[in-house]
């Protein structure tokens, strides 16, 4: 009886302080979800101490031990950064930060000529940002070029060009990535992604004093040890396999479903706002009693009140991402690169710093791409079909 009694008490407040408790009440109601989530992961990376068996002949115990321990140290961080984000806008709500600011921020654009109202939107189109970081160089003539136009033409992707990106200066990670309109497709290889071209690589064999042979004739133990626990990037074979499975998601038309779910939701939540817009509690709800600026009611609508249907979203499309990712490596399997996308996934992981071991619960709602060994065995039965 208590909790019905509870429960009509809560209904007979005010819309404004009811709308106010359940934004609270579901804030922390998802931190602890999400915190339970992760300590179920941190469980994984404490006892997982030795490489699955599957990765046994690739991954060796040192890179192993090093990305569980990065794993672990960016558990700890998270855990105390969540923390103190839900703590500090659980004050901020509660203290009337949000109108305080707004207020501030109001004198503040008085002093600079504007007035309170004054909003600025900037729109920067990443094709033009992306070349002042990078530098983008046409992939030389050569074996893999080759192949690659090969390999796109018998899917009928229109490539143009194919260039490689010094993901290296900022980055060790390695990644494929192809854009374009129309007839218009190009390819970007990551630097870190190639043998030949990581960084890496070549600094190891300056330190070795040395370039391995490349049929480790001749070579010390030391060096051979040395480039198999710390070399870096894929063989030609492998970035075929990687390209493969990234040309299914164009084949197989990942990008065009992605473009119109995108589009759909950016209607409905764009409906949606205009109808709460003129909602007097919604703003009062917050501590705007008098005035109703459109830049605040976007902040407690996009991000207050369309919390629960994002969280929902967010969970489908994850789900979705992974059955497409699924699709995109049985894709390149057709194109006979189930071996090579195998062990090509392995050494992206290992250069990475992924930890191959994940919780169940922990990666079906975090991870839009499926866990490395569930990608190996989904490879490891086709190629046994």
């Amino acid at each position: 009886m208590g909790l019905w009694e509870s429960l009509d008490a809560m209904w007979q407040m005010p819309a404004e302080e009811r709308i106010f408790g359940v934004v609270l009440l579901f804030s922390w109601t998802v931190y602890l979800w999400e915190t339970f989530l992760a300590q179920r992961q941190r469980r994984i990376y404490k006892t997982t101490t030795h490489v699955p068996l599957e990765l046994g002949q690739i991954m060796d115990s040192e890179t192993f031990e090093k990305s569980r321990l990065y794993q672990l140290d960016k558990s700890t961080f998270s855990f105390w950064s969540g923390l103190y984000s839900e703590i500090e806008g659980t004050l901020i709500l509660l203290f009337g930060g949000i109108p305080y600011l707004w207020r501030l921020s109001g004198r503040f654009c008085g002093y600079a000529g504007f007035g309170p109202e004054y909003e600025v939107l900037v729109t920067i189109y990443a094709d033009y940002i992306a070349p002042l970081f990078d530098k983008f160089t046409p992939l030389p003539e050569g074996k893999l070029k080759q192949e690659i136009e090969v390999m796109a033409k018998s899917i009928d992707f229109p490539l143009t060009k194919v260039y490689v990106v010094e993901g290296s200066k900022r980055s060790s990670h390695s990644n494929a990535y192809f854009y374009g309109f129309f007839k218009n497709k190009r390819i970007v290889l990551f630097d870190t992604l190639l043998e030949e071209y990581s960084v890496l690589n070549k600094d190891i064999q300056e330190e070795s004093g040395m370039e391995p042979h490349r049929d480790g004739e001749g070579d010390s133990e030391e060096i051979k040890a040395k480039v198999k626990n710390k070399k870096q990037g894929c063989k030609n074979e492998e970035v075929l396999a990687v390209l493969g499975h990234e040309l299914g998601h164009w084949k197989l038309g990942h990008t065009v479903k992605n473009i119109i779910i995108s589009q759909m939701n950016s209607f409905l939540c764009f409906f949606l706002f205009a109808v709460l817009i003129g909602r007097k509690e919604l703003f009062a709800a917050f501590g705007f009693y008098e005035s109703q600026p459109t830049l605040i009611g976007l902040l407690i609508i996009f991000q207050f009140v369309f919390s629960p249907y994002n969280e929902v979203l967010s969970f489908c499309l994850t789900v979705l991402s992974r059955r497409f990712e699924f699709q995109a490596d049985a894709f390149a399997e057709k194109l006979g690169k189930a071996k090579d996308l195998y062990s090509a996934l392995i050494k992206l992981n290992k250069d990475n710093l992924g930890f191959p071991v994940s919780d169940w619960l922990f990666s079906m709602w975090h991870y839009s791409h499926p866990p490395l060994l569930e990608r190996l065995q989904a490879l490891k039965n086709s190629k046994q079909d």
